[in-house]
């Protein structure tokens, strides 16, 4: 008898909500009142005056103005903040690293990571020279960044994922998921949707490869990899060499006052030939003997070593924010470390799932309110808008040469 598929809701319902109720909540930070005193900033970077404050805020728009985070509050400066949670390992576990992030100010060169950390961190000397575990998160910087970092750090060296993870890049709030599972897989989420998913095994360069080329093997001598030969059959037709590559123009003729005697002997100029096609060379047909694109077999790998402990952090203890912004206004929210997928979603739709439509239809009255305000200060002579134009065309020059600078000093940091 076929199964009612509506029928297995309930269990599925029921499963989900024992997978929510038996999850471990290693840190959860809404950024309530008294947050201040769960965080620590970093003195790094102050004392040359190039650290930058946080401000307690839920931004210019949002779905709540109750439901406040962090957010950067000054350009070209260097941010880092961390809590410290009870040390733990996921070992056998799954592990979930989730935060919310807005780039009110429309985000040209910057970050939106955060970072998990391990051991024991002097956190009032955090900063980008100290050693993390996880890195994960948005990073914009001009046109040719904008995607989602997921670096993992093993036997000491950092490991950037190998596939390409399209970040958003508008100004409202969006939630990137981290999912790293006992079995050596991953997936990332953007607003609860998976953008990427794989294995540690492949998607980084944590291991040597399990298997390589076969260096001692060699192609055969008999092997055709040509897909294409020379028609046999194709026969060069009657006098094609003997069409010549330019002929004499018939339309030219000879000026009127054109002098003999003074100028020489007049002669016609010449123009391609449309009836040369080029040198003759014999049609292409398949090759019948195309074995294909020769390829070296593949070997064991004699210097790979699997290590059924790849996705293991042993003993993570702090989670951070350490970034460059050139232009400010990234705000941070709802950060979440659990073993739990379930968890990690329902807190998602709790928080940003509720308030993403109002969330949007406040940024947009913004924007209304803005473009308005803009039109009202035009002028409405048409010389100062020749001046204007003058104007944008020397500050679109400035702008393509400041985002030049901004790529070169992201790209060193």
């Amino acid at each position: 008898m076929a199964r009612n598929p509506k029928s297995s809701l309930p269990l599925l319902l029921l499963l989900s909500l024992l997978a929510v109720s038996s999850a471990k909540v290693f840190f959860e930070e809404r950024f309530t009142d008294g947050w201040e005193s769960r965080w620590v900033v970093s003195d790094w970077k102050k004392d040359e005056s190039m650290a930058g404050e946080w401000n307690f805020t839920s931004g210019k728009w949002n779905g709540d103005a109750e439901d406040k985070g962090i957010q950067t509050s000054q350009d070209y400066r260097f941010y880092a903040i961390s809590a410290e949670y009870p040390e733990f390992s996921n070992k056998d576990k799954t592990l979930v690293f989730q935060f919310s992030v807005k780039h009110e100010q429309k985000l040209d060169c910057g970050g939106g990571y955060m970072k998990l950390l391990s051991g024991d961190v002097d956190q009032k000397k955090f900063g980008g020279e100290t050693p993390y575990s996880i890195m994960f998160g948005p990073d914009i910087c001009g046109y040719s960044t904008k995607k989602v970092h997921a670096i993992l750090t093993y036997n000491g060296t950092n490991h950037l994922i190998k596939k390409e993870v399209p970040c958003e890049t508008d100004q409202l709030t969006h939630v990137y998921t981290f999912i790293i599972r006992p079995d050596a897989t991953y997936s990332i989420l953007i607003d609860n949707v998976e953008k990427q998913t794989g294995s540690l095994y492949s998607d980084w360069s944590l291991l040597p490869p399990k298997q390589i080329k076969d260096p001692e093997a060699k192609k055969p001598e008999d092997w055709d990899d040509k897909e294409y030969i020379p028609d046999p059959e194709d026969k060069k037709p009657e006098g094609y060499d003997d069409i010549p590559k330019e002929i004499v123009d018939p339309e030219a003729k000879k000026p009127e006052d054109w002098d003999d005697e003074e100028d020489g002997e007049w002669t016609a100029p010449t123009i391609p030939n449309p009836e040369y096609k080029g040198e003759w060379k014999p049609k292409k047909i398949k090759n019948p003997n195309f074995k294909g694109k020769w390829k070296a077999p593949l070997i064991d790998n004699p210097d790979f070593k699997d290590d059924p402990d790849l996705y293991v952090f042993p003993n993570l203890k702090y989670v951070g924010i350490e970034l460059w912004q050139v232009k400010s206004g990234t705000l941070f929210d709802n950060v979440l470390i659990t073993d739990e997928p379930e968890y990690a979603k329902q807190v998602a739709e709790e928080t940003w799932g509720k308030q993403k439509d109002a969330e949007k239809a406040a940024f947009e009255e913004a924007e209304k309110k803005r473009e308005e305000e803009e039109t009202k200060d035009e002028p409405a002579d048409s010389d100062a808008e020749d001046e204007d134009d003058a104007e944008d065309a020397e500050d679109s020059d400035a702008a393509e040469e400041s985002a030049e600078t901004k790529e070169e000093a992201h790209d060193e940091l």
